[in-house]
């Protein structure tokens, strides 16, 4: 099994709200398990988010939560965790701070467990997951909501709040554990899984911004280059060419995972 995994800030002069852990083995009977999680904290305006605390800590939290409850509670599904680490994470600042905030710390999340005879997935937000089959071809699985709000609502955050986790909109990991069952899941039987590979939207505009290549080209660059080859060819690209939306670095985090 090779495990690779790469994060970098979008500017060094702040924190690196991206977050990712991998945990060997994920408890069961076979001792063959594994699970991974990925988070895109959500960067706020520059206003009010009724919260005494930063995404930095928001996605500790979180992510701790996740790699633990996942790592180490088989019996739960990938669903089940994310709305009981939201839980646990919502009830450590509910009473320092107003949850109901539209722009409370907030995530997007991939995670990722294996074990003897399964690969599950859970993908929330604009953050992505490839799988790659043994026969080599790769898919990507995506949860689009994001891609689905009309891009003149996105370009402020008044309107972009009128979408954010609310019908007709997108979802991502705040203060609700209901937004658990508005993620995308799934299993795949665990010998049809050659390798995976969870990255944050810093990294997947290799792919869906620059169009450097496509989806299986960018597991093959990971798997000739590791994770930190594909994050520092997105610095380059960002480097010698005008990102069209969004911010010109942002953070970046990926994990590689050979089953």
């Amino acid at each position: 099994m090779r495990i690779e995994l790469a994060t970098a800030p979008g500017d060094p002069e702040r924190p690196n709200e991206d977050w990712t852990s991998v945990a060997l083995p994920a408890a069961g009977p076979t001792g063959q398990g594994g699970t991974l999680v990925v988070l895109d904290g959500v960067t706020p305006p520059p206003s009010e988010t009724g919260c005494v605390h930063s995404v930095p800590w928001f996605t500790a939290r979180l992510g701790g939560a996740l790699i633990e409850l996942s790592g180490s509670r088989p019996e739960l599904t990938l669903s089940e965790v994310l709305a009981d680490a939201i839980s646990r994470t919502a009830d450590a600042h509910r009473e320092t701070c107003d949850l109901s905030h539209v722009r409370t710390p907030q995530a997007t999340v991939v995670m990722v467990r294996w074990g003897a005879a399964t690969v599950e997935h859970l993908v929330l937000s604009d953050s992505a997951l490839l799988v790659e089959g043994a026969d080599g071809v790769v898919r990507a699985v995506l949860d689009d909501r994001l891609d689905r709000v009309p891009r003149e609502a996105l370009r402020s955050h008044a309107t972009a709040d009128v979408y954010r986790n609310a019908e007709g909109g997108f979802f991502t990991a705040a203060a609700d554990p209901g937004v658990a069952g508005r993620a995308v899941v799934g299993e795949t039987p665990r010998d049809e899984v050659r390798a995976v590979a969870a990255m944050t939207d810093g990294v997947t505009r290799w792919v869906d911004t620059f169009g450097a290549g496509d989806w299986g080209d960018c597991m093959g660059v990971l798997r000739k280059e590791g994770a930190q080859g594909l994050i520092d060819r997105v610095r380059e690209l960002e480097r010698g060419e005008v990102v069209s939306r969004g911010k010109r670095h942002d953070d970046a985090a990926v994990v590689y995972a050979e089953l």
